[in-house]
């Protein structure tokens, strides 16, 4: 492989291996050439950008990484996005949902949402920052069209529940999703994996399938990603 070659991930969609510095390291081909988010590499490659994605800013790079075996993002998706923050991990779904893709992404504390908005939204013509609590999903069910996929990163002791609820209102049968799980947010006294275990177990009483669960160390402690179906 040539010194910072780019070639596409074998298994996910709009994904990429970048070689560079000896090493090979995830990436996403730059949806907005020029704007830089969290302060993450950039590689050019003739008339392209790729821009690296960093693992330990990301869980959904680091569950890849750790061995994921699908994510229900791809071109043209339609993904609701709840926890957005600053748009760390919004921008590389932004990439990789492409200009036909749409990324809703409802975010509620105002300095994470000033954030995203500045370093993210208004650069990515494909997504749209709402300024919302996700545990009340009625509030913007008129904002966000039909999605194909749901992301679940908002860190809250009643975090299944508050995506079942999303779950409920905005994905299909059929469809996808993926839930972040920081075990600390939930119960800081029971063991990691019993969380995770439960969590999952509250989807599944929801009518949820899991269809995996992936931890996400060393690049989180104590963190989970699980993959759903409708």
């Amino acid at each position: 492989m040539p010194r910072n070659g780019v070639h596409p991930h074998k298994k996910f969609e709009g994904i990429y291996l970048i070689e560079g510095e000896g090493e090979e390291r995830l990436g996403t081909r730059s949806l907005a050439p020029g704007e830089n988010v969290y302060g993450e590499e950039i590689v050019k490659v003739g008339d392209e950008e790729y821009r690296i994605w960093d693992p330990f800013r990301s869980k959904l790079a680091a569950a890849i990484l750790k061995g994921l075996h699908k994510i229900p993002i791809r071109e043209k998706s339609k993904v609701l996005y709840l926890g957005a923050a600053s748009g760390t991990t919004v921008s590389h779904v932004s990439d990789i949902a492409g200009r036909e893709g749409k990324v809703y992404c409802v975010e509620f504390a105002q300095r994470s949402f000033r954030d995203l908005v500045n370093n993210v939204s208004k650069n990515r013509i494909n997504t749209v920052p709402i300024f919302e609590d996700a545990r009340f999903p009625s509030r913007y069910r008129t904002l966000v069209s039909e999605v194909d996929s749901v992301y679940c990163d908002i860190a809250q002791p009643d975090q299944a529940r508050i995506l079942a609820e999303n779950l409920d209102t905005f994905l299909d049968p059929g469809n996808e999703f993926l839930m972040a799980i920081k075990a600390r947010s939930i119960d800081v006294t029971k063991d990691p994996n019993a969380i995770f275990r439960q969590e999952a177990e509250i989807l599944k009483k929801r009518g949820y399938a899991i269809e995996e669960m992936v931890q996400l160390h060393p690049f989180e402690k104590d963190h989970c990603m699980i993959r759903g179906r409708k």
